[in-house]
Protein backbone atom coordinates (compact mmCIF):
# COMPACT_ATOMS: atom_id res chain seq x y z
CA UNK A 1 0.00 0.00 0.00
CA UNK A 2 1.52 3.43 -0.80
CA UNK A 3 1.54 6.50 1.26
CA UNK A 4 0.21 9.74 -0.57
CA UNK A 5 2.57 11.90 1.38
CA UNK A 6 5.95 9.94 -0.04
CA UNK A 7 6.79 7.14 -2.46
CA UNK A 8 6.69 3.77 -0.92
CA UNK A 9 10.86 3.25 -1.25
CA UNK A 10 11.49 6.30 0.28
CA UNK A 11 8.72 5.30 3.17
CA UNK A 12 10.60 1.83 3.53
CA UNK A 13 14.49 3.87 3.54
CA UNK A 14 12.78 5.95 6.72
CA UNK A 15 11.32 2.87 8.59
CA UNK A 16 14.76 1.22 8.48
CA UNK A 17 16.59 3.69 9.05
CA UNK A 18 14.56 4.48 12.22
CA UNK A 19 14.73 1.26 13.24
CA UNK A 20 18.40 1.05 13.01
CA UNK A 21 18.78 4.60 14.72
CA UNK A 22 17.22 2.48 17.41
CA UNK A 23 19.77 0.55 17.75
CA UNK A 24 22.56 2.69 18.84
CA UNK A 25 21.74 3.40 22.55
CA UNK A 26 22.96 0.09 24.20
CA UNK A 27 25.89 -2.54 23.23
CA UNK A 28 24.32 -5.43 22.20
CA UNK A 29 23.16 -6.45 19.40
CA UNK A 30 25.48 -3.80 18.37
CA UNK A 31 29.10 -3.60 19.75
CA UNK A 32 30.01 -0.79 21.70
CA UNK A 33 32.69 1.25 19.93
CA UNK A 34 29.80 1.23 16.83
CA UNK A 35 26.93 2.94 18.57
CA UNK A 36 28.46 6.40 17.64
CA UNK A 37 28.66 5.56 13.91
CA UNK A 38 25.42 4.22 13.70
CA UNK A 39 23.82 6.94 15.26
CA UNK A 40 25.68 9.36 13.13
CA UNK A 41 24.99 7.22 9.95
CA UNK A 42 21.08 7.12 10.39
CA UNK A 43 20.47 10.59 11.24
CA UNK A 44 22.75 11.80 8.77
CA UNK A 45 20.48 9.75 6.44
CA UNK A 46 17.50 11.46 8.29
CA UNK A 47 18.55 15.18 7.53
CA UNK A 48 19.32 14.18 3.94
CA UNK A 49 15.76 13.28 3.50
CA UNK A 50 14.76 16.31 5.51
CA UNK A 51 17.26 18.47 3.35
CA UNK A 52 15.92 17.01 0.20
CA UNK A 53 11.62 17.86 0.70
CA UNK A 54 10.28 20.02 -1.14
CA UNK A 55 8.06 21.54 1.61
CA UNK A 56 8.57 22.01 4.90
CA UNK A 57 5.08 19.43 5.67
CA UNK A 58 6.59 16.36 3.71
CA UNK A 59 9.95 17.09 5.43
CA UNK A 60 8.00 16.77 8.71
CA UNK A 61 6.26 13.80 7.49
CA UNK A 62 9.76 12.25 6.48
CA UNK A 63 10.99 12.96 10.37
CA UNK A 64 7.89 11.46 12.07
CA UNK A 65 7.98 7.92 9.66
CA UNK A 66 11.50 7.54 10.93
CA UNK A 67 11.08 8.20 14.69
CA UNK A 68 7.66 6.12 14.91
CA UNK A 69 10.20 3.19 13.57
CA UNK A 70 13.03 4.88 15.56
CA UNK A 71 10.48 4.29 19.01
CA UNK A 72 8.66 1.27 18.49
CA UNK A 73 11.95 -0.37 18.09
CA UNK A 74 13.52 1.40 20.49
CA UNK A 75 10.91 0.93 23.44
CA UNK A 76 9.31 -2.39 22.07
CA UNK A 77 10.00 -2.99 25.93
CA UNK A 78 7.20 -1.65 27.62
CA UNK A 79 5.01 -4.10 25.77
CA UNK A 80 6.54 -6.38 28.41
CA UNK A 81 4.80 -4.17 31.08
CA UNK A 82 2.07 -4.06 29.83
CA UNK A 83 1.59 -7.25 28.22
CA UNK A 84 3.38 -10.17 30.17
CA UNK A 85 2.87 -8.66 33.67
CA UNK A 86 -0.40 -6.33 33.56
CA UNK A 87 -1.83 -9.07 31.42
CA UNK A 88 -3.15 -6.39 29.24
CA UNK A 89 -4.51 -8.36 25.90
CA UNK A 90 -1.14 -8.07 23.29
CA UNK A 91 -2.83 -6.23 20.55
CA UNK A 92 -3.89 -3.98 22.97
CA UNK A 93 -0.40 -3.42 24.25
CA UNK A 94 1.11 -3.27 20.55
CA UNK A 95 -1.43 -0.55 19.65
CA UNK A 96 -0.69 1.34 22.81
CA UNK A 97 3.28 1.41 22.09
CA UNK A 98 2.34 2.54 18.64
CA UNK A 99 0.03 5.53 19.71
CA UNK A 100 3.00 6.56 21.99
CA UNK A 101 5.69 6.24 19.44
CA UNK A 102 3.33 8.21 16.93
CA UNK A 103 2.98 11.05 19.57
CA UNK A 104 6.98 10.77 20.47
CA UNK A 105 7.45 10.77 16.45
CA UNK A 106 5.89 14.59 16.50
CA UNK A 107 8.74 15.88 17.68
CA UNK A 108 11.09 14.81 15.25
CA UNK A 109 8.50 15.79 12.48
CA UNK A 110 8.58 19.30 14.53
CA UNK A 111 12.24 19.64 14.23
CA UNK A 112 12.31 19.06 10.55
CA UNK A 113 9.55 21.26 9.60
CA UNK A 114 11.26 24.11 11.74
CA UNK A 115 14.15 23.19 9.48
CA UNK A 116 12.78 23.36 6.47
CA UNK A 117 10.97 27.06 7.81
CA UNK A 118 14.54 28.45 6.88
CA UNK A 119 14.46 27.08 3.54
CA UNK A 120 17.20 28.99 2.49
CA UNK A 121 19.59 27.35 4.17
CA UNK A 122 17.40 24.03 4.39
CA UNK A 123 18.67 22.96 1.32
CA UNK A 124 22.46 22.16 0.43
CA UNK A 125 23.44 21.82 -2.77
CA UNK A 126 26.38 22.30 -5.10
CA UNK A 127 25.78 26.38 -5.60
CA UNK A 128 26.01 27.27 -1.75
CA UNK A 129 29.10 28.51 -0.04
CA UNK A 130 30.66 27.08 2.38
CA UNK A 131 29.08 29.79 4.85
CA UNK A 132 25.29 28.43 3.84
CA UNK A 133 26.33 24.89 4.22
CA UNK A 134 27.21 25.34 7.92
CA UNK A 135 24.27 27.39 8.48
CA UNK A 136 22.21 24.51 7.54
CA UNK A 137 23.67 21.98 9.79
CA UNK A 138 23.75 24.18 12.63
CA UNK A 139 19.72 25.44 11.52
CA UNK A 140 19.41 21.45 11.96
CA UNK A 141 21.33 20.88 15.14
CA UNK A 142 19.28 23.51 17.08
CA UNK A 143 15.99 22.63 15.62
CA UNK A 144 16.88 18.89 16.50
CA UNK A 145 17.96 19.85 20.31
CA UNK A 146 15.35 22.03 21.26
CA UNK A 147 12.48 19.33 20.01
CA UNK A 148 14.81 16.73 21.78
CA UNK A 149 14.73 19.04 25.00
CA UNK A 150 10.54 19.41 24.54
CA UNK A 151 10.02 16.09 24.34
CA UNK A 152 12.40 15.73 27.60
CA UNK A 153 10.17 17.99 29.41
CA UNK A 154 6.35 18.28 28.20
CA UNK A 155 3.60 16.15 30.02
CA UNK A 156 6.54 15.34 32.49
CA UNK A 157 8.80 14.69 29.86
CA UNK A 158 10.23 11.13 28.03
CA UNK A 159 13.87 11.99 27.05
CA UNK A 160 14.21 8.02 26.93
CA UNK A 161 16.87 7.64 23.69
CA UNK A 162 17.57 11.27 23.13
CA UNK A 163 20.64 10.76 20.52
CA UNK A 164 23.26 12.29 22.84
CA UNK A 165 23.31 9.14 24.43
CA UNK A 166 24.17 7.14 21.50
CA UNK A 167 27.79 8.95 22.42
CA UNK A 168 29.03 8.08 25.89
CA UNK A 169 31.77 5.94 24.39
CA UNK A 170 33.11 8.61 22.03
CA UNK A 171 35.32 11.84 21.71
CA UNK A 172 31.67 13.26 21.87
CA UNK A 173 30.94 12.56 25.33
CA UNK A 174 33.78 14.97 26.53
CA UNK A 175 31.41 17.75 26.38
CA UNK A 176 28.84 16.34 28.51
CA UNK A 177 30.64 17.95 31.51
CA UNK A 178 30.42 21.37 29.61
CA UNK A 179 27.36 21.27 27.85
CA UNK A 180 25.15 17.59 29.38
CA UNK A 181 23.27 15.29 27.38
CA UNK A 182 21.83 18.31 24.99
CA UNK A 183 24.97 19.61 24.34
CA UNK A 184 25.98 16.39 22.73
CA UNK A 185 23.05 15.81 20.95
CA UNK A 186 23.49 19.26 19.09
CA UNK A 187 27.16 18.50 18.51
CA UNK A 188 26.52 15.16 17.33
CA UNK A 189 23.82 16.48 15.42
CA UNK A 190 25.52 18.98 13.62
CA UNK A 191 28.09 16.30 12.94
CA UNK A 192 25.21 14.09 11.18
CA UNK A 193 24.45 17.43 8.83
CA UNK A 194 27.96 17.51 7.82
CA UNK A 195 27.78 13.74 6.89
CA UNK A 196 24.63 14.79 4.57
CA UNK A 197 26.10 17.85 2.71
CA UNK A 198 29.38 16.29 2.60
CA UNK A 199 27.12 13.34 0.74
CA UNK A 200 25.00 15.86 -1.16
CA UNK A 201 28.32 17.84 -2.23
CA UNK A 202 29.94 14.48 -3.34
CA UNK A 203 27.47 13.33 -5.53
CA UNK A 204 27.19 17.45 -7.41
CA UNK A 205 29.20 18.74 -9.65
CA UNK A 206 31.35 22.23 -8.05
CA UNK A 207 34.75 23.40 -8.85
CA UNK A 208 34.57 24.73 -5.24
CA UNK A 209 34.34 21.30 -3.44
CA UNK A 210 37.50 21.81 -0.56
CA UNK A 211 35.27 24.95 0.20
CA UNK A 212 32.17 22.98 0.89
CA UNK A 213 34.27 20.45 3.02
CA UNK A 214 34.75 23.27 5.67
CA UNK A 215 31.71 22.14 7.42
CA UNK A 216 32.82 18.70 7.82
CA UNK A 217 36.59 19.81 8.92
CA UNK A 218 34.07 22.07 11.57
CA UNK A 219 32.36 19.08 12.87
CA UNK A 220 36.17 16.87 12.92
CA UNK A 221 37.07 19.80 15.09
CA UNK A 222 34.38 19.35 17.61
CA UNK A 223 35.05 15.60 17.89
CA UNK A 224 38.76 16.93 18.91
CA UNK A 225 37.99 19.12 20.98
CA UNK A 226 35.54 16.52 22.57
CA UNK A 227 38.28 14.37 22.90
CA UNK A 228 40.53 17.14 24.33
CA UNK A 229 37.66 17.58 26.97
CA UNK A 230 38.03 14.30 28.50
CA UNK A 231 41.60 14.70 29.47
CA UNK A 232 40.36 17.22 31.93
CA UNK A 233 39.25 16.64 35.33
CA UNK A 234 36.82 18.58 36.73
CA UNK A 235 36.05 17.90 40.24
CA UNK A 236 38.74 16.33 43.08
CA UNK A 237 38.31 13.35 45.21
CA UNK A 238 36.61 13.47 48.51
CA UNK A 239 37.18 12.29 51.64
CA UNK A 240 38.52 8.87 51.95
CA UNK A 241 36.68 5.73 49.41
CA UNK A 242 33.86 4.58 50.37
CA UNK A 243 33.33 0.88 50.88
CA UNK A 244 29.80 -0.59 49.25
CA UNK A 245 27.77 -3.35 48.92
CA UNK A 246 25.23 -3.59 46.20
CA UNK A 247 23.08 -6.08 46.34
CA UNK A 248 20.35 -7.61 43.11
CA UNK A 249 17.36 -9.86 44.64
CA UNK A 250 16.19 -10.76 40.95
CA UNK A 251 13.01 -11.24 42.24
CA UNK A 252 10.74 -11.85 39.44
CA UNK A 253 8.25 -9.10 38.83
CA UNK A 254 5.27 -11.37 38.60
CA UNK A 255 5.73 -12.52 42.17
CA UNK A 256 7.20 -9.71 43.86
CA UNK A 257 4.06 -8.47 45.05
CA UNK A 258 2.34 -11.53 46.19
CA UNK A 259 1.29 -12.35 49.61
CA UNK A 260 2.34 -16.05 49.23
CA UNK A 261 6.16 -14.90 48.07
CA UNK A 262 6.79 -11.19 50.33
CA UNK A 263 8.48 -13.27 53.34
CA UNK A 264 10.69 -15.15 50.86
CA UNK A 265 11.33 -12.04 48.89
CA UNK A 266 12.45 -10.51 52.52
CA UNK A 267 14.62 -13.43 53.53
CA UNK A 268 16.40 -13.16 49.86
CA UNK A 269 17.25 -9.73 50.49
CA UNK A 270 18.27 -9.79 53.71
CA UNK A 271 20.11 -13.43 53.19
CA UNK A 272 22.37 -11.50 50.43
CA UNK A 273 22.81 -8.54 52.64
CA UNK A 274 24.43 -10.30 55.29
CA UNK A 275 26.39 -12.11 53.21
CA UNK A 276 30.01 -12.39 55.05
CA UNK A 277 32.80 -10.69 53.72
CA UNK A 278 35.95 -12.60 52.36
CA UNK A 279 38.94 -13.12 54.98
CA UNK A 280 41.20 -9.93 54.53
CA UNK A 281 38.51 -7.31 53.14
CA UNK A 282 36.64 -4.50 55.19
CA UNK A 283 32.96 -4.68 55.72
CA UNK A 284 30.89 -2.67 53.57
CA UNK A 285 29.98 0.52 55.41
CA UNK A 286 27.08 1.13 52.92
CA UNK A 287 24.92 -1.58 51.79
CA UNK A 288 22.01 -0.17 48.78
CA UNK A 289 18.88 -2.34 48.05
CA UNK A 290 17.04 -1.74 45.15
CA UNK A 291 13.58 -0.04 44.64
CA UNK A 292 10.51 -1.36 46.35
CA UNK A 293 12.88 -4.05 48.11
CA UNK A 294 10.17 -3.84 50.46
CA UNK A 295 7.08 -5.39 49.29
CA UNK A 296 4.81 -3.57 51.68
CA UNK A 297 4.33 -0.62 53.66
CA UNK A 298 6.79 0.11 56.44
CA UNK A 299 4.22 -0.57 59.09
CA UNK A 300 3.15 -3.76 57.82
CA UNK A 301 6.37 -5.30 58.39
CA UNK A 302 6.90 -7.50 61.42
CA UNK A 303 8.59 -5.57 63.99
CA UNK A 304 11.28 -8.56 63.72
CA UNK A 305 12.07 -7.89 59.94
CA UNK A 306 12.77 -4.41 60.77
CA UNK A 307 15.37 -5.57 64.26
CA UNK A 308 16.84 -8.04 61.78
CA UNK A 309 17.91 -5.43 58.98
CA UNK A 310 18.95 -3.72 62.33
CA UNK A 311 21.27 -6.41 63.36
CA UNK A 312 22.90 -6.80 59.72
CA UNK A 313 23.76 -3.12 59.85
CA UNK A 314 24.94 -3.63 63.58
CA UNK A 315 26.83 -6.31 62.11
CA UNK A 316 28.91 -4.47 59.35
CA UNK A 317 28.66 -0.68 61.14
CA UNK A 318 27.53 -0.14 58.33
CA UNK A 319 23.98 1.88 56.96
CA UNK A 320 21.39 0.42 55.07
CA UNK A 321 19.80 2.54 52.30
CA UNK A 322 16.70 0.60 50.44
CA UNK A 323 13.76 1.72 48.67
CA UNK A 324 10.72 1.46 50.40
CA UNK A 325 6.99 2.97 49.73
CA UNK A 326 6.26 4.43 52.74
CA UNK A 327 2.84 5.21 54.04
CA UNK A 328 1.69 8.59 56.30
CA UNK A 329 -1.43 6.87 58.17
CA UNK A 330 -1.97 10.52 59.30
CA UNK A 331 -2.57 12.00 56.05
CA UNK A 332 -3.82 8.45 54.23
CA UNK A 333 -0.80 9.45 51.69
CA UNK A 334 2.37 7.27 50.00
CA UNK A 335 5.52 7.89 48.74
CA UNK A 336 8.01 5.83 46.54
CA UNK A 337 11.23 7.02 49.29
CA UNK A 338 14.41 5.51 49.96
CA UNK A 339 15.29 5.10 53.50
CA UNK A 340 18.61 4.90 55.63
CA UNK A 341 18.89 2.97 58.33
CA UNK A 342 21.57 1.65 60.97
CA UNK A 343 21.82 0.02 64.78
CA UNK A 344 20.42 3.21 66.22
CA UNK A 345 17.43 3.88 63.66
CA UNK A 346 14.61 3.26 66.53
CA UNK A 347 11.79 1.00 65.77
CA UNK A 348 9.54 3.71 65.71
CA UNK A 349 10.89 5.84 63.14
CA UNK A 350 10.87 3.11 61.09
CA UNK A 351 7.67 1.54 61.36
CA UNK A 352 6.28 5.31 61.11
CA UNK A 353 8.54 6.16 57.92
CA UNK A 354 10.20 8.98 59.96
CA UNK A 355 13.50 7.83 59.65
CA UNK A 356 16.49 10.34 59.90
CA UNK A 357 17.66 9.12 56.56
CA UNK A 358 15.01 10.22 54.08
CA UNK A 359 14.70 10.47 50.32
CA UNK A 360 11.03 10.52 48.42
CA UNK A 361 10.64 10.64 44.79
CA UNK A 362 10.06 13.70 42.79
CA UNK A 363 9.60 13.17 39.38
CA UNK A 364 6.59 10.28 39.22
CA UNK A 365 6.26 7.88 36.75
CA UNK A 366 2.70 8.62 34.04
CA UNK A 367 0.71 5.82 35.02
CA UNK A 368 2.74 3.64 37.30
CA UNK A 369 3.02 6.33 40.26
CA UNK A 370 0.29 8.56 39.16
CA UNK A 371 -2.55 8.06 36.76
CA UNK A 372 -2.91 11.24 34.18
CA UNK A 373 -5.80 13.02 33.58
CA UNK A 374 -8.44 11.20 31.25
CA UNK A 375 -6.39 7.79 31.15
CA UNK A 376 -8.25 6.05 34.14
CA UNK A 377 -9.53 3.96 31.20
CA UNK A 378 -6.07 2.81 30.33
CA UNK A 379 -5.09 1.87 33.94
CA UNK A 380 -7.89 0.08 34.20
CA UNK A 381 -6.84 -2.24 31.38
CA UNK A 382 -3.82 -3.38 33.51
CA UNK A 383 -3.58 -5.89 36.53
CA UNK A 384 -0.98 -3.57 37.82
CA UNK A 385 -1.47 -1.82 41.86
CA UNK A 386 -1.25 1.65 40.55
CA UNK A 387 -2.14 4.81 42.23
CA UNK A 388 -1.16 8.79 43.12
CA UNK A 389 1.85 9.24 45.04
CA UNK A 390 2.88 12.02 46.88
CA UNK A 391 5.66 14.16 44.75
CA UNK A 392 8.92 14.89 46.87
CA UNK A 393 10.59 18.59 47.30
CA UNK A 394 12.98 18.99 44.09
CA UNK A 395 15.94 19.39 46.70
CA UNK A 396 16.37 16.70 49.09
CA UNK A 397 19.76 16.48 51.74
CA UNK A 398 22.01 14.00 50.70
CA UNK A 399 22.85 10.92 52.96
CA UNK A 400 26.12 11.57 55.09
CA UNK A 401 28.26 8.20 55.38
CA UNK A 402 31.35 8.47 56.60
CA UNK A 403 32.95 11.21 54.34
CA UNK A 404 30.59 10.76 51.33
CA UNK A 405 27.13 12.07 51.02
CA UNK A 406 25.43 10.12 48.63
CA UNK A 407 22.12 11.61 47.02
CA UNK A 408 19.36 9.16 46.17
CA UNK A 409 17.80 9.00 42.95
CA UNK A 410 14.89 5.90 41.85
CA UNK A 411 13.74 4.38 39.04
CA UNK A 412 14.33 6.67 35.35
CA UNK A 413 14.65 9.82 37.86
CA UNK A 414 18.45 9.68 36.56
CA UNK A 415 17.07 9.63 32.33
CA UNK A 416 16.35 13.81 33.80
CA UNK A 417 19.78 15.08 34.58
CA UNK A 418 19.11 18.39 35.07
CA UNK A 419 16.82 17.01 38.02
CA UNK A 420 20.08 15.59 40.06
CA UNK A 421 22.13 18.82 39.86
CA UNK A 422 20.33 20.39 42.45
CA UNK A 423 21.52 17.45 45.13
CA UNK A 424 24.62 18.72 43.91
CA UNK A 425 24.49 22.41 45.24
CA UNK A 426 25.46 23.96 48.68
CA UNK A 427 21.74 24.21 50.60
CA UNK A 428 20.71 26.00 53.21
CA UNK A 429 18.22 25.72 56.02
CA UNK A 430 17.19 22.12 56.53
CA UNK A 431 18.68 21.10 53.66
CA UNK A 432 22.17 19.82 54.38
CA UNK A 433 25.34 22.57 53.26
CA UNK A 434 27.33 20.44 51.26
CA UNK A 435 26.68 19.25 48.10
CA UNK A 436 26.38 15.42 47.52
CA UNK A 437 29.49 13.49 46.04
CA UNK A 438 28.06 10.21 44.93
CA UNK A 439 24.97 10.09 43.12
CA UNK A 440 22.80 6.30 43.91
CA UNK A 441 20.09 5.24 41.70
CA UNK A 442 17.38 3.02 43.12
CA UNK A 443 15.33 1.14 40.40
CA UNK A 444 13.38 -2.00 39.40
CA UNK A 445 13.55 -2.63 35.86
CA UNK A 446 11.96 -6.48 36.42
CA UNK A 447 8.51 -5.11 34.42
CA UNK A 448 10.52 -5.47 31.34
CA UNK A 449 12.12 -8.65 31.66
CA UNK A 450 15.49 -9.10 29.94
CA UNK A 451 15.22 -6.58 27.02
CA UNK A 452 17.21 -3.67 26.17
CA UNK A 453 15.46 -1.42 28.94
CA UNK A 454 18.04 -2.45 31.17
CA UNK A 455 21.32 -1.83 28.90
CA UNK A 456 19.54 1.59 27.45
CA UNK A 457 19.07 2.77 31.43
CA UNK A 458 23.03 1.84 32.25
CA UNK A 459 23.86 4.11 29.59
CA UNK A 460 21.72 6.97 30.31
CA UNK A 461 23.29 6.41 33.96
CA UNK A 462 26.67 6.56 32.17
CA UNK A 463 26.08 10.00 30.88
CA UNK A 464 25.23 11.45 34.51
CA UNK A 465 28.38 10.30 35.62
CA UNK A 466 30.38 12.38 33.07
CA UNK A 467 27.46 15.64 33.16
CA UNK A 468 28.30 15.41 36.90
CA UNK A 469 31.89 14.27 37.13
CA UNK A 470 30.52 12.25 40.30
CA UNK A 471 30.16 8.04 40.94
CA UNK A 472 26.68 6.61 40.37
CA UNK A 473 25.81 3.69 42.18
CA UNK A 474 22.79 1.33 40.95
CA UNK A 475 21.40 -1.11 43.09
CA UNK A 476 18.21 -2.44 40.88
CA UNK A 477 15.93 -5.68 41.56
CA UNK A 478 16.93 -7.23 37.90
CA UNK A 479 19.39 -5.39 36.99
CA UNK A 480 21.89 -3.54 35.95
CA UNK A 481 23.42 -3.36 39.35
CA UNK A 482 26.79 -2.21 39.41
CA UNK A 483 28.57 1.32 39.80
CA UNK A 484 30.23 3.75 37.68
CA UNK A 485 33.11 5.94 38.13
CA UNK A 486 33.20 10.49 38.06
CA UNK A 487 34.29 9.85 34.02
CA UNK A 488 31.56 7.46 32.76
CA UNK A 489 33.50 4.21 33.03
CA UNK A 490 31.95 1.23 34.36
CA UNK A 491 34.20 -0.31 37.62
CA UNK A 492 31.75 -3.62 37.94
CA UNK A 493 28.46 -4.77 37.70
CA UNK A 494 26.42 -7.58 38.22
CA UNK A 495 25.21 -9.88 35.19
CA UNK A 496 21.42 -9.19 34.79
CA UNK A 497 19.18 -11.86 36.28
CA UNK A 498 21.10 -13.55 38.78
CA UNK A 499 20.75 -12.99 42.83
CA UNK A 500 24.05 -11.41 43.62
CA UNK A 501 26.13 -9.20 46.03
CA UNK A 502 28.57 -6.67 44.59
CA UNK A 503 31.25 -5.17 46.99
CA UNK A 504 33.75 -2.57 46.20
CA UNK A 505 35.40 1.03 46.87
CA UNK A 506 33.73 3.56 45.68
CA UNK A 507 35.71 7.48 45.75
CA UNK A 508 33.11 10.59 45.65
CA UNK A 509 34.33 13.33 43.75
CA UNK A 510 33.74 17.27 45.06
CA UNK A 511 33.60 20.45 43.09
CA UNK A 512 30.91 21.46 40.37
CA UNK A 513 31.79 20.70 36.38
CA UNK A 514 30.07 23.34 33.99
CA UNK A 515 27.25 21.96 33.47
CA UNK A 516 26.63 21.03 36.79
CA UNK A 517 26.63 24.71 37.67
CA UNK A 518 24.53 26.09 34.44
CA UNK A 519 22.42 22.97 33.51
CA UNK A 520 20.90 22.95 29.96
CA UNK A 521 20.72 26.76 29.86
CA UNK A 522 23.37 27.34 27.64
CA UNK A 523 22.69 25.41 24.79
CA UNK A 524 19.47 25.82 24.91
CA UNK A 525 19.98 29.57 24.81
CA UNK A 526 22.59 28.81 22.09
CA UNK A 527 20.02 26.37 19.67
CA UNK A 528 17.38 28.77 20.12
CA UNK A 529 19.36 31.96 19.24
CA UNK A 530 20.63 30.33 16.16
CA UNK A 531 17.07 29.37 14.94
CA UNK A 532 15.34 32.40 15.35
CA UNK A 533 18.39 34.09 13.84
CA UNK A 534 17.91 31.93 10.95
CA UNK A 535 13.98 32.51 11.06
CA UNK A 536 14.74 36.42 10.52
CA UNK A 537 17.09 36.05 7.72
CA UNK A 538 14.83 33.87 6.15
CA UNK A 539 11.87 36.44 6.22
CA UNK A 540 14.28 39.53 5.84
CA UNK A 541 14.88 37.49 2.45
CA UNK A 542 11.50 36.89 1.31
CA UNK A 543 10.34 40.61 2.04
CA UNK A 544 9.81 43.44 -0.01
Amino acid sequence: MAFWWVKWRLALGLILGGALHALSFAPEPIPSWALSPLELITLAWLVHCVWQAPSAALAARRAWFFAFAHFVMGVYWLTISMHTYGLMPLPLAVIALMALSAFLGLFAALAAWLTQQTNHLAQPNTTQTAFKLIGAALVWASAWTLCEWLRGTLFTGFPWLNSGYAHVDSWFAGWAPVLGVYGVTFITAFTAAALASLVNTARGRSTHQPQRALVGLLALIFALAGWALQQHTWTTPAGQPLRVRLVQGNVEQDIKFTPGHIQKTIETHLRLAATPTPTGTLPPKLVLLPETALAVFQHQLDPAVWDAWRMIAAQHGSTIMMGAALFDRATGSYTNSVIGLDQTTTLEALTSGRTALRYDKHHLVPFGEFVPSGFRWFVDQLAIPLGDFNRGALQQPPFTIGDQRVAPNICYEDVFGEELLPALEAGNGSVSNEGATILANFSNLGWFGDSWALRQHWQMARMRALETSRPMLRATNTGITGAIDAHGKTIARVPPHRAAVLDLNVQGQQGLTPYASRGNLPILLLAGFLLLFALYRRNKRLSP
